[in-house]
């Protein structure tokens, strides 16, 4: 059995904590695509972690915990990662796999983005420069390394060869950037030691096993839909498929092993870096949920921009990913408004609609809102639905009675405590 839990806004909905919550239902929780550039805040006894790379569910001692073939690794941040777990006294060796299939993020992939990125100028599509981009390029280009060529002695060759093919593409774009590979070459090799220390696995056949054995299995999606490669608002997306369909290649799932879908979405809605934003607020309600939600990059430290929750953005994606049941985070943040705007349909080009179209931009769409009232109640100490104000519960039936999905969970804090079961 596979639950898959994915992210259906541009990002930040709280993926972390969520998986973080769920998994004592779960066996094994994987990871299914993305690089480092995913920030998973956990909070839980007054302490916040933030994952980049692990899945969420390392800080739970029973459940076994995949890094997938769709993800891409940095050893510099994983190795990061690792020493900022090391205290915490776990098993990585037994309880973190690494899947032989998933491809590395080199120096010199950084180093591109940074060049491509600079050559852009104004176009720039806001890449968190993490080298996550051409690392994608490289592994469907058919050039890159991954993690199961760390396990023969030539890697190193072939890491030298793919190393002078980046450094002559930087110099093709003709840009200013300051390095010194070496030094970054260094720090590359201390962290494939690090990485050497786990278990390497062919994660398809172990997880193709655990299903036969009957292991609860939860994949863990990074980034939201609103990003992915193909569905997302292009170009201004990730290099990956972030939806449902990514989890059975980032994987090795069948479709039809899929039963649960969890979709995550905030009361509102956020955005990181470049690209159309419909709902986007640039009043004091944004400046106020920003504020109250600490909307800042958990991995890049960048301001979210924030707006209203936009409904035509949030029905595409739980139809895209076949959503079964919903998540709302943040409902807390909303507390004090006294009236709530949520966006139910477009004016496109002078056209009603209520689908997502091709283009997003400003110039062609405009937000149409349905009002509604809102709640002034603290919802940080509550630990049962009942004690949900009137207000944020026919904010909640609006919703589902839109999406025609159940809202199960609504999170009302940060820290896992702070969770409301429906």
């Amino acid at each position: 059995m596979v639950d898959l839990l994915l992210g259906l806004q541009w990002g930040d909905e709280g993926k972390g904590k969520i998986v973080d919550v769920l998994t004592k239902e779960y066996d094994i929780i994987a990871r299914f695509q993305g690089g480092p550039n995913a920030g998973h805040t956990l909070e839980f006894d007054g302490i916040k972690h933030v994952l980049h790379t692990i899945p969420s569910g390392i800080f739970h001692k029973n459940a076994i915990n995949i890094v997938g073939n769709g993800v891409v690794i940095d050893p510099v941040i994983f190795k990061k990662e690792l020493d900022n777990l090391g205290k915490f006294n776990i098993d990585f060796v037994s309880k973190l796999l690494i899947s032989r299939k998933a491809h590395l993020i080199l120096p010199t992939h950084r180093l591109l983005d940074a060049a491509s990125e600079a050559s852009k100028g104004k176009a720039k599509i806001g890449s968190t420069l993490k080298g996550i981009g051409p690392t994608y390029m490289d592994k469907t280009g058919r050039n890159g390394m991954r993690v199961g060529d760390l396990e023969f002695d030539d890697w190193k060759t072939k890491y030298r060869a793919l190393a002078d093919k980046h450094e002559a593409m930087i110099d093709f774009y003709d840009v200013e950037i300051e390095y010194n590979l070496a030094e970054l070459e260094a720090e590359f090799c201390i962290g494939v030691e690090a990485l050497k220390k786990l278990t390497f696995i062919d994660s398809e056949e172990y997880i193709f096993k655990a299903q036969a054995e009957g292991k609860k299995i939860l994949a863990e999606g990074a980034q939201g839909s609103l990003l992915d490669i193909d569905f997302g608002t292009y170009p201004y997306v990730t290099s990956s498929n972030t939806t449902a369909a990514g989890a059975c290649t980032g994987l090795g799932v069948a479709p039809n092993k899929i039963e649960r879908v969890l979709g995550i979405f905030k009361a509102y809605t956020t955005r990181v870096g470049s690209g159309p934003f419909p709902t986007e607020l640039f009043d004091e309600d944004g400046a106020t949920m920003g504020r109250v939600g600490n909307e800042f990059g958990a991995t890049t430290g960048r301001p979210r921009r924030c707006g209203w929750l936009d409904l035509v953005a949030l029905k595409y994606a739980v139809q895209i990913n076949g959503v079964t049941e919903l998540m709302m985070m943040k409902a807390d943040v909303l507390s004090g408004f006294k009236t709530i705007k949520v966006c139910t349909a477009y004016d496109y080009k002078g056209e009603k609609i209520q689908h997502l179209p091709y283009n997003i931009e400003s110039e062609y769409v405009t937000p149409v809102y349905t009002e509604m009232k809102g709640w002034a109640k603290d919802l940080t100490k509550l630990t049962k639905a009942e004690e949900l104000p009137p207000a944020l519960n026919d904010y909640i039936s609006f919703l589902e009675e839109q999406l025609q999905v159940p809202i199960k969970i609504v999170s009302v804090g940060p820290d896992r405590l702070q969770t409301i079961h429906r």
